[in-house]
């Protein structure tokens, strides 16, 4: 089974204006509600992918139940703890050109409601994936994925860390399965800036040095590296297509390569299933759906990624 847990959903609302001007009143052109948070998405995907998973995490008042009932799929199963005040957030998303985003804040777990989730996690058994993704509310401590995977050790579960700075780097010597930093995530990690994306793999491998087991580096337009448990380094560019919106993309890429390794027990598959489901959402108004993936999963079946050691 597939666990994905979010720490700080929210709803998002989705504008499109002909122009952003700032100090007057603007007019949309269209507008969308949608349910938001990386673990959220990951599950999503994963039911396009026909698989089943428990989405786990926090939501808080009027928000939070409208969080739930837009979570409809029936192969994704809700276990939410509601808490006791606040209110799920709403994230607010402008397309008049560019997208800029306006992200709340979100309800504050305490520490009691926080020991509840993680006793939800005492049902984890061997070969079950945990996904951690996203942010944490900023009353959490850097250690709250450290947690989540300290409640899981000595079990047999496949982790996978999405996350960015010290979230990120104290999960890593519980050797998660897989992390997957953006090229800016990772520049603010090491405190470098790239010149060249041929500096990124050298980056990769500290990270995985550090714990990771595998660690994929999206560079959006430019395509993604995985550097795989085995030392192979692959290389796929980024798919052909208009780009309609990036949000999701990165969680859709997360969804097809645990499920692409789960299928097949092979790192290149999983790296091809996850380019595809990132390429698909990123094509589409919301999140992937099944028949864009398949299509774009066969034209890349059609000829072989670059695999670069």
């Amino acid at each position: 089974m597939f666990y994905t847990v979010t720490l700080n959903p929210s709803i998002d609302y989705t504008v499109t204006l002909s122009e952003l001007v700032c100090g007057i009143t603007n007019r949309t052109r269209s507008e969308n509600f949608s349910v938001g948070g990386k673990g959220i998405n990951v599950s999503l995907v994963l039911a396009e992918l026909g698989i089943e998973s428990t989405a786990l995490g926090f939501a808080a008042g009027f928000t939070g139940e409208e969080l739930l009932r837009q979570i409809a799929s029936p192969l994704v199963h809700k276990d939410f703890i509601m808490l006791r005040s606040g209110s799920t957030r709403i994230n607010v998303k402008i397309k008049a050109g560019s997208e800029t985003e306006i992200n709340g804040a979100g309800a504050v777990p305490c520490e009691e409601e926080l020991d509840c989730l993680l006793n939800r996690l005492d049902i984890l058994k061997d070969g079950d994936t945990l996904v951690l993704a996203g942010s944490v509310p900023s009353a959490l401590n850097e250690d709250t994925y450290e947690r989540f995977l300290e409640r899981v050790s000595g079990r047999n579960v496949r982790t996978v860390v999405d996350a960015c700075g010290k979230l990120l780097l104290r999960t890593l010597s519980y050797r998660p399965f897989l992390i997957k930093p953006n090229r800016q995530e990772l520049e603010e990690i090491f405190g470098v800036t790239f010149s060249s994306q041929n500096e990124i793999p050298c980056y990769a491998g500290k990270l995985q040095k550090m714990g990771a087991r595998n660690v994929i580096v999206s560079l959006g337009g430019d395509g993604a590296y995985l550097l795989d448990e085995n030392g192979r380094l692959h290389f796929r560019c980024a798919m052909k297509g208009t780009a309609v919106s990036t949000v999701g993309a990165g969680d859709s890429m997360t969804a097809g390569f645990i499920a692409g390794y789960e299928r097949e027990g092979d790192y290149a598959a999983a790296f091809a299933l996850g380019t595809a489901c990132g390429a698909a959402t990123a094509f589409s108004e919301g999140l992937a759906r099944c028949d864009e993936i398949d299509s774009l999963y066969q034209s890349l079946c059609s000829y072989e990624q670059e695999v670069l050691a």
